[in-house]
Order: C-alpha cells, then structure tokens, then sequence
C-alpha cells in the first residue's frame, strides 16, 4: 500500500487550512498513494479556542475534506475538533474517502508537561480500525503514543498498520522521545506505524507562537513493524510518500512473537 504523510504547519482558520489539505491530498494522488494521512490538528492549530471552531462530522468543514477526498480519489486522515456533550470539545481524527467513513476520538488527552488538554477537551474511549483495499489499519493520535495496550489492540483487531497523526509539544528532550516512542510502540505490537507530525512553525516560516500549547517540531515518521525507520521527514513542511510491505508484519511476528508469548493483559 502506498501512503503519504503530509507534515504541515496548520494555523487557526479551518477554511485557509483547507486549501493546504487540499494541495498536498492532490500531490499525493499524482504520486500515487491511496491515502494521505495530516496531522492532530490539521483543521486548526492549537492555542485557538477550539469551542467555536468544533462542528459535527456533517459540518462544513467535514463535508469540504469529503470533496478533497473525493476530488483526489484517495482516502483523508485528519485531525479536527467536533463538540461534546459536556460543553467541551473532542479531538477527532477524520477517515473519509474510497468507499471508507470513520472517526476516532483521542483517548489519552494531553495532561503532561504543564499544559492541560483536558480542560477544553472530553475523552475518547473506543479503540478504532478500518479497512482499505483488504488492509486493517488502527487510529491513534499524539500523546496515545505514550501507551503501548492501545497499538497492541490494533494488532489484536487485525491492524498490520497503525496511522498516529500528531502536533507533538516542543521542549529538552521531546523530539528524542518523538523518535523512541514511535519506534516503541510499532515494535510493541509489530505493526507498521506511520507518525505524522505538524512541522515546526519556525521552520515553515511561521511566527513563533506565543502560547505553552503543543504546536508541532515535524519529524514525521514510518516506522516498520521491527521497529526500524525506514523514511523520515526534518523539521521543516514536507510531502513523505512511500510504500509499506504489509506482508512484511506476518515475517516479523513469526520471528518476535510478543503478541503470542503476552502473559499480562487481555486481547480485543
């Protein structure tokens, strides 16, 4: 399967960041891929109020990313914001496109390093796969990285690709992280993990924020299900288009069975 990572810098109006997605999901059409996976965020930058901007998954901006996808003729992965029914907002990721319709709300809200996301943000609770062109592939967004028994339950529902779309906070160390726990977690559940990041403002041009709030350092990232990095983008907006051998997960399971030889936790 071919996929594209779209590392972008998204700033606070959904409708100009429409016209980035809509560029970047027809370049990687014309270079073949069947889907183009955006970052957390990619319908408005953190450090916007979120309230105003949510909308349902038949709002405007959804049915926009629905033409994009439709247009391209490929499957669209992007973050957004729809409301919750306790005033607060969800962190959602959109699938649209090809035949597929799925969402997956954040389940691990970003309550580290001194910023709150809890406090404007409801959590999710449902572990989401879907299916394209036969391939099983699991949902997870930014800080879920920090918890390996959700990739495992990709793997369990028969995911051999996870997507993990991200604006991941700057600061002493982060990207270090960024990189260890990607590669953690696809070896965890031997599963392809393709980790795509908001670039860093400064290195897309953008005025730096004058907010604590996680606005992205790039480094997006496909990560094989051994473990190793097999394509990587820098700091700076990018187009990452590259084909994953999902035949490759059953190869590596039957070598390092962890999901076979588990003693602790339970299966989906």
């Amino acid at each position: 399967m071919r996929i594209a990572l779209s590392q972008i810098t998204t700033g606070p109006d959904p409708k100009a960041n429409l016209v980035t997605l809509r560029e970047q999901a027809l370049r990687a059409a014309a270079d073949g891929a069947r889907i183009v996976v955006f970052p957390e965020a990619a319908m408005a930058c953190f450090g916007t109020r979120l309230g105003p901007i949510a909308e349902p998954l038949d709002g405007p901006w959804v049915t926009e990313v629905r033409r994009i996808a439709r247009d391209a003729g490929l499957v669209v992965v992007a973050g957004m914001f729809t409301p919750a029914p306790d005033g607060r907002v969800t962190n959602t990721l959109l699938v649209t496109g090809s035949g597929v319709e799925a969402s997956y709300d954040k389940i691990h809200l970003y309550d580290a390093f001194g910023f709150a996301e809890s406090k404007t943000v409801a959590p999710g609770s449902e572990v989401v796969t879907f299916e394209l062109d036969g391939v099983r592939i699991g949902l997870a967004t930014c800080y879920d990285v920090r918890f390996p028994e959700l990739f495992r339950a990709h793997a369990d529902a028969g995911a051999v690709l996870s997507l993990l779309p991200a604006s991941w906070g700057a600061g002493p160390g982060k990207r270090e992280q960024w990189e260890l726990l990607t590669r953690a977690r696809a070896l965890d559940a031997t599963v392809w993990l393709a980790a795509v990041g908001q670039a860093d403002p400064a290195a897309s041009g953008a005025e730096a924020p004058s907010t604590s709030a996680p606005t992205g350092i790039g480094y997006s990232t496909l990560v094989g299900p051994d473990g190793t990095v097999r394509e990587r983008l820098e700091a700076a907006p990018g187009l990452l288009v590259a084909d994953v051998a999902t035949e490759e997960v059953a190869a590596v399971r039957r070598t390092v069975s962890v999901l076979a030889n588990r003693k602790l936790g339970t299966r989906a």
